[in-house]
């Protein structure tokens, strides 16, 4: 085990390989294996390109050749920084079968974020497209490098300047080190309610048996095509089924650079989509969209929405116009992922968030004193099982509140349980906003805007939105008179913050509810901004 990472007790981890959950196998070898199965068929297509499983598997030695040479071995972090390309794959399958670890960030992710992962997991190499969505990654692989030492290479896909371009590091394949299925194979990001996003370790044995999971539930096959529209570093679009359990059923997959259906909709007529997978706030475009659109979406078979809340109204929406089933996933890239079914009655599947996957999932869902309440009541959810993580990469301290005595991960949703086992999702207990999806720390943007000088007092909030659930307010008392917001809004990009965590709404408040402990009283400070908009918008 990586130092630095929790692992599992003995016996639950005896139990998981006695009952079939951990087979052994290794992301290296599950590729392989699709490889041989599925040859010549296409597995990854991105606009114009395309990429059979053998030729995958082919490249993804001749990569991992490329990075031994450089000196990348077992247990090095690599972050890697990749939009919707076959690259993204070809690179993390290359270190996955060398035992390198990637560590998954996000293309919006700017240098607070990547100045922060690279240090704390002591990365040795980053890899980057040149230039996305108008933003050049050189530039800031640039001032990271200059301050972290150990941070020896930077790989670019396309026009390198002076790092290394990727495409020159295919070589012939040679004898790699064996990986363990107990091994970790990579380190993906939490949506954190404190501080910057914490590191969630995934073993491959418990990670392959989530998509072995996801792909039974969601029917997925080899003639399967899934269409990825959200970032596949997600652990969404990534496990659930998402991309590589598409790999692991044997489908296809193809990689849209935008969500937009302008985009979407043509990808779907013209590679017959069966499946995708959306959040709240962009469904709500695509079901407004289809009437003004022509496309033909008469393959599609699934449309999943996840990451946040989905309301019922606009559940009831989807079978009608797009003529498909929806499938409700609500889920955390710290493990436990709940579907409903795709032969649920309608009901279940407009009102609840599904239920856990894996018959050896547990869950709890208790009150302030963590005792357990009974259906029907809302409480903290927790679980724990065979894909759910027991702790995070070097973080003890916060591992001690994040997980009880006996192992089960406090998730910070406030949910509660039908009599058939559904959740129904009701908000969050930690001080987290779900952005659309996007799980941001109110903290960490505190700690930033306390940094302006003209910021006395601060409290960043969620308030509600149409489109994306949850918007971010931040609550400001100035020192001076007047402060303009574009100012503010300057000030957070230049210090690096990613744009998703910008506040959407600021306002300046002369004082803040208190508590009868004298602090900030959030509650009633989000009950005095939405009653607000409410006036505004009436």
């Amino acid at each position: 085990m990586l130092d630095g990472c929790t692992p599992w007790p003995e016996d639950f981890a005896k139990f998981y390989r006695k009952e079939g959950c951990w087979q052994g196998e290794t992301f290296g070898e599950m590729l392989r294996e699709r490889g041989k199965t599925f040859g010549n068929r296409i597995a990854i297509t991105c606009q114009n390109q395309h990429i059979s499983y053998q030729e995958l598997d082919r490249k993804v030695d001749q990569l991992a050749a490329g990075f031994c040479r450089l000196g990348i071995g077992k247990n090095d972090r690599v972050i890697v920084q990749l939009p919707n390309k076959i690259e993204f794959f070809e690179s993390i399958f290359a270190l996955f079968r060398i035992g390198a670890i990637p560590v998954f960030a996000l293309p919006s992710h700017r240098y607070n974020e990547i100045h922060y992962f690279s240090e704390f997991c002591n990365a040795k190499a980053y890899i980057i497209p040149d230039e996305y969505m108008g933003f050049d990654y050189r530039v800031l692989a640039r001032k990271v490098q200059q301050s972290i030492l150990n941070l020896k290479h930077i790989i670019v896909v396309g026009d390198s300047e002076e790092f290394l371009e990727l495409s020159n590091l295919y070589m012939d394949p040679m004898v790699y080190p064996k990986i363990q299925s107990d091994d970790i194979a990579f380190l993906q990001l939490s949506g954190g309610s404190t501080g910057i996003s914490k590191l969630i370790p995934r073993m491959h044995d418990d990670y392959i048996y989530s998509l072995r999971k996801s792909v039974e539930i969601c029917r997925l096959n080899s003639d399967s095509v899934y269409l990825a529209v959200l970032p596949i570093a997600h652990n969404y679009p990534l496990s659930s089924p998402g991309v590589l359990g598409t790999l692991y059923a044997g489908g296809k997959i193809v990689l849209s650079a935008s969500p937009s259906p302008d985009e979407a909709f043509p990808l779907i007529e013209k590679e017959r989509v069966t499946i995708t997978a959306v959040v709240p706030p962009l469904a709500h475009i695509w079901l407004d969209a289809v009437s003004t659109r022509s496309f033909d979406l008469s393959s599609l078979q699934v449309l999943q929405v996840g990451g946040s809340k989905f309301s019922s109204e606009a559940a009831r929406r989807v079978k009608p116009i797009f003529g498909c089933k929806l499938q409700q996933v609500f889920g955390m890239a710290e493990g436990l992922v709940n579907y409903t079914r795709l032969d649920d009655p309608e009901e279940i599947i407009v009102n609840t968030q599904g239920k856990p996957m894996s018959e050896y999932d547990e869950i709890l869902i208790v009150d302030e004193e963590d005792n357990e309440l009974k259906h029907g009541r809302v409480g903290e959810l927790l679980t724990r099982g065979p894909y759910t993580i027991r702790g995070y990469y070097k973080a003890d301290h916060h591992n001690a509140r994040a997980f009880t005595d006996d192992g089960f991960y406090r998730t910070g949703d406030l949910a509660k349980m039908n009599d058939s086992g559904y959740l129904i999702v009701e908000g969050r207990a930690k001080d987290q906003i779900n952005r659309g999806g996007e799980k941001i720390s109110a903290e960490e943007i505190e700690n930033h805007l306390f940094a302006h000088p003209s910021v006395l007092d601060v409290a960043v909030i969620s308030i509600p939105d149409k489109f994306l659930g949850e918007a971010i307010c931040a609550c400001m008392i100035s020192r001076k008179r007047s402060i303009e917001i574009t100012a503010i809004r300057d000030f957070l990009k230049e210090r690096g913050l990613a744009t998703y965590k910008i506040p959407d709404r600021i306002e300046f408040v002369n004082d803040f509810p208190k508590t009868p402990v004298g602090k900030i009283n959030k509650r009633a400070l989000r009950e005095i901004i939405t009653n607000q908009l409410y006036v505004e918008n009436s």
